[in-house]
């Protein structure tokens, strides 16, 4: 099933949820489609496009900021699936302070590796592997992690999603 991007009324992303659940939401008006797919949702009577962007109609404001889960799929994105020792294509997760040593699972301990710098380091401390970082790791605060987090993001969704999303595609 495709998916559509949800903004907020000032053109912020909220969330994504399933193009018939958009399609619904422009249907009731509380909605505006705003970019549509070459598709289309097809009835007795009528044929409407489907829809990758709308907006709503009406200002929702959301009472906290959603933390982004620590997760594989989540740091990956975060690191652009880029190893942040070398620059290569990663394919672990590596804690820059090791488990062993006391480092915590946390945004600011994980990062995206490739296979031999994550062999290279084992479980030693950088000053102790003679290794560096590229990028120090952190939290992900925008909403467009969340985003991110949750797969791919089509290419008319980039202009809604700000600086953080260009070149991050999963």
């Amino acid at each position: 099933m495709s998916r559509s991007l949800v903004l907020n009324a000032t053109y912020e992303p909220l969330c994504v949820v399933s193009s018939r659940r958009a399609l619904l939401l422009v249907i009731d008006g509380k909605a505006e489609l705003i970019s549509a797919t070459e598709r289309s949702f097809r009835a007795a009577r009528i044929q409407l496009p489907e829809p990758s962007v709308v907006r709503l109609s009406h200002f929702v404001k959301v009472p906290y900021q959603a933390r982004v889960a620590l997760s594989r799929r989540a740091v990956f994105a975060r690191d652009g699936h880029r190893c942040q020792y070398c620059g290569a294509s990663a394919e672990n997760i590596d804690h820059v302070v090791p488990r062993s040593k006391g480092g915590p699972h946390a945004w600011d301990n994980v990062v995206a590796a490739c296979r031999p710098c994550n062999t290279r380091k084992r479980d030693r401390l950088l000053e102790d592997s003679g290794m560096k970082l590229k990028r120090l790791p952190s939290v992900p605060r925008e909403r467009t992690w969340i985003l991110v987090a949750s797969g791919s993001i089509r290419a008319d969704w980039e202009p809604y999603l700000g600086s953080s999303a260009a070149g991050i595609s999963a």
